[in-house]
């Protein structure tokens, strides 16, 4: 039986001493120069193929999400397939589809997802409830990042609200929610929390210190990495996916744009290294 998703990534992680979790969001009005003539799926895979072999040393795991390859049509959905296929297997890759929808539909989903593409996790939203989630979490080597704080500005418009049956708010109950879920089902579960709002992250991590948080909103969004490593990180240093995409692969727009883009993953991952390092030699485990 091959290795399940928590052991594939703690295996990466290792590997390439990496919680760098690289978006592959292919937007072709970005795309350089000299791929502006090509047809789409050949210009998206081209430019993916670039990033990911410029940047595969670095990472943890690659994140494409959904959006930019439907807007695409049927080339970008094409795209994407090839694109799953030529990111080394030996490196994790979650589909950002943020999905989430009736049971029957659902599983209809999953398949596609994870049977017909062999994604190796997906991010879902769980404002449906358990039967919406259960046909992903019924994949016993597949991961799911659920919805529980995200990082964009309207999202305390419901995931803020206060609740009155011993949570302080509806994110947490859904951060305790997956860990029922965890514990209920043969699927490794994580959440997925912004790096826009670190105090809140402390706040989820406090109460769920097991489970793997997806981090999307450093970079292009101006999320505060330091403090929401600080907030997320398990003692020994793991426990986060920084999910970093437009300012990594677009650091360049030139010939050079896959050289650029590594340089930019370098440095953010000696960043996230660095605060690490310094919060397992405090905790001894250095």
């Amino acid at each position: 039986m091959s290795p399940g998703f928590d052991q594939r990534l703690a295996d990466q992680v290792a590997k390439a001493n990496s919680l760098l979790c690289i978006g592959l969001d292919p937007d072709p009005a970005r795309f350089p120069a000299h791929l502006h003539g090509l047809e789409a799926r050949t210009a998206i895979v081209a430019f993916n193929r670039a990033i990911v072999e410029a940047t595969q040393d670095l990472v943890c795991a690659y994140k494409p999400n959904l959006g930019f390859y439907v807007a695409q049509g049927i080339a970008g959905v094409e795209a994407l397939v090839e694109t799953r296929e030529l990111i080394p297997s030996h490196i994790p890759v979650i589909l950002d589809c943020k999905v989430g929808d009736m049971s029957s539909t659902a599983a209809a989903y999953a398949a596609g997802y994870f049977g017909t593409w062999n994604f190796d996790a997906v991010t879902a939203n769980p404002y449906q409830g358990e039967d919406s989630l259960a046909p992903f979490l019924s994949y016993p080597d597949k991961g799911v990042f659920i919805l529980c704080r995200t990082s964009n500005p309207s999202s305390r418009d419901l995931q803020d609200i206060a609740i009155q049956d011993g949570e302080d708010h509806l994110y947490l109950r859904v951060a305790n929610r997956a860990r029922t879920l965890q514990r209920d089902y043969p699927a490794h579960v994580g959440l997925v929390c912004g790096a826009t709002v670190p105090e809140i992250l402390g706040r989820i991590r406090a109460q769920e210190p097991a489970l793997p948080i997806l981090l999307p909103g450093v970079g292009a969004q101006d999320g505060d990495l330091e403090a929401s490593l600080e907030a997320g990180l398990r003692g020994d240093g793991t426990g986060l996916l920084v999910a970093p995409s437009r300012s990594i692969i677009y650091a360049g727009n030139g010939p050079d744009f896959a050289e650029r883009a590594r340089d930019a993953a370098d440095a953010l991952l000696q960043q996230i290294n660095s605060v690490r390092k310094r919060r397992t030699k405090s905790a001894g485990l250095a």
